[in-house]
């Protein structure tokens, strides 16, 4: 697939379960501890798994779709969806990771099919999935960022930065009813199939923002308990388009794959500055997914007042740093990365 982004999760909260009694970093106890664990939608307690860590060495308004995107039944042409008889096409989980669909989703299992259903065939044709992630669209995607819903407390806001296909937003959406979810993505065709599969699944929290995370500082999604983002940018270009859309106390739940450690031991240092706490390495799904969903955590400790992206020179005359004869001072992206996030 050539887009990391998507990948898994899989876990939700339950009617059974009272959730954490806080947030990371706005408890009143002041001990560390580790969480409670949480119940999911239509599943026993029982069944319910927290997040396991390891130590690192450590709404502006809902979006409307463009009329002139094709759909399904309008494609552009030469363009086609998956066969209907071909894998995955029906939405439904193989048979090696059905029942741990089925746990993970509880009651709400038949609405995560009708979500896969989505991915494999508008997905695939939108270019938001790749063809070959539709026959493991389960496995990879849909389950694993499901069990990262284990890390979020009952009744949260929820700003997912780069949201894409709606992995992980739409994923918690159907898995955790009770969260409160924004989507925050820059591409129309992305907010267009994103408003499209929230209205016919009929997630009532969850709201649709065409914009970056800069865009949305300020707004009323922001001051938000968990920040979410899947495999979006580097840690500390994460941090500072991330850590600004929460409030304080709380968290930036990142997912990343094997690179996570590194990327802790490198950037811990950028994250501090921006007023986050020290990133830990969590893992999610311990026992139901192998491997598990891979999450860095970081506590938003403090707010510390945004850089300017663009700084102008002074007035009368050129800024002299950074220039060569005709250059623009850092090149094109100074500030930012040229990552498309953010």
């Amino acid at each position: 697939m050539t887009d990391p982004r998507y990948g898994a999760g899989d876990l939700g909260p339950g009617e059974s379960s009272p959730g954490p009694s806080s947030f990371p970093g706005r408890s009143s106890s002041g001990a560390g501890g580790g969480r409670r664990p949480l119940a999911f939608p239509g599943r026993p307690a029982s069944a319910a798994r927290s997040a396991s860590s390891a130590p690192a060495s450590s709404r502006k308004g809902r979006s409307s779709a463009p009329p002139d995107l094709p759909t399904v039944s309008e494609l552009p042409s030469g363009a086609s969806a998956p066969s209907a008889d071909g894998p995955a096409a029906d939405g439904l989980p193989p048979a090696d990771i059905a029942e741990v669909a089925r746990r993970v989703f509880g009651e709400r299992f038949d609405l995560a099919v009708a979500f896969a259903r989505l991915l494999v065939t508008d997905g695939v044709v939108r270019g938001l999935i790749g063809p070959r992630e539709a026959p493991r669209i389960w496995e990879r995607h849909l389950v694993n960022c499901a069990v990262v819903s284990e890390m979020i407390p009952i009744g949260a806001s929820v700003v997912d930065v780069g949201s894409g296909a709606g992995l992980p937003g739409i994923v918690l959406a159907v898995a955790r009813p009770d969260l409160r979810i924004t989507l925050v993505e820059p591409l129309a065709r992305r907010t267009a199939f994103l408003t499209e599969a929230v209205a016919e699944l009929g997630l009532s929290t969850v709201e649709v923002v065409r914009g970056r995370a800069d865009d949305v500082v300020g707004s009323a999604a922001a001051n938000a308990d968990v920040v979410t983002a899947r495999a979006v940018a580097p840690l500390d270009r994460l941090a500072g388009w991330c850590l600004p859309l929460a409030g304080v106390g709380g968290r930036l739940l990142a997912l990343k794959g094997a690179s996570a450690e590194d990327e802790i031991a490198e950037h811990w240092a950028v994250v501090a500055e921006l007023g986050g706490g020290e990133p830990v390495l969590r893992l999610c799904g311990m026992g139901l997914i192998d491997p598990p969903t891979t999450v860095v955590e970081i506590v938003k400790e403090r707010a510390v007042k945004p850089v300017p992206s663009g700084p102008k020179p002074p007035s009368g005359r050129a800024a002299d740093t950074g220039r060569g004869a005709g250059g623009r001072s850092g090149g094109r992206g100074s500030g930012r990365g040229s990552t498309r996030r953010g």
